[in-house]
């Protein structure tokens, strides 16, 4: 496994980041933390750009959970059938908005906690919420990030929540808001799985991987 890179370099690489993109922003299309929430469940094996495609004409007709539940199952799946695993999804959708108007008043809970325990939600997908709508510096890791996070020595780990607690002890606190955004798009747009497009990468200098492309 690829060795931690040292403070200094960590510094660097998110001045960077930071340099290029200051306010970096999720991609995937949200109108309140309700709508956030179904759109990150939603996204799971599945692209922001198809996420976003099947939900433009979904939110003007459920933002809120009573609206989703208003609007029913099969009238969910109608608007989301183009996304992977949708009848699975929709079920859950319609659980936790149930959940959500029953236990919560029909808000989105702002505790790591109380996101996991509504169906479909798992712990990165409550991440992304607290980090999205409540600034929090919660760390989603994905297979962008746990790629990046392996070959560059940025936070290195053998599974999602080891590449996690990387990012927690390693990545200065100034960083951290917007540390996985950072990373997802250096992961989604330059460090890509097959052809890394190394040639193009600002932090080329400073990463430890061995295998970069021309």
């Amino acid at each position: 496994m690829t060795a931690q890179l040292a403070y200094p370099q960590m510094q660097e690489i998110f001045r960077r980041f930071a340099a290029v993109e200051p306010h970096p922003k999720g991609e995937l299309e949200h109108t309140n933390a309700f709508t956030l929430l179904v759109a990150v469940a939603l996204s799971a094996q599945a692209t922001d750009v198809g996420v976003n495609k099947a939900t433009r004409a979904l939110w003007p007709l459920a933002d809120t959970p009573a609206k989703m539940l208003a609007l029913g199952e099969e009238g969910l799946i109608a608007h989301i059938k183009s996304i992977g695993l949708y009848r699975n999804k929709a079920k859950n959708v319609i659980k936790l908005s149930q959940i959500l108007v029953e236990n919560y008043g029909g808000e989105v809970p702002s505790s790591r906690a109380a996101l996991t325990s509504l169906p479909g939600v798992g712990r990165k997908t409550a991440n992304v919420v607290l980090n999205m709508w409540w600034g929090h510096p919660a760390q989603a890791v994905d297979t962008h990030i746990f790629r990046v996070g392996n070959r560059t020595g940025l936070c290195p780990g053998r599974d999602v929540e080891a590449v996690e607690r990387a990012i927690e002890d390693n990545v200065p606190v100034e960083w951290q808001r917007h540390a996985h955004h950072w990373l997802i798009l250096h992961g989604r747009y330059i460090c890509t799985a097959r052809k890394p497009r190394c040639a193009d990468c600002l932090i080329r200098d400073l990463c430890r991987f061995e295998e970069k492309t021309a």
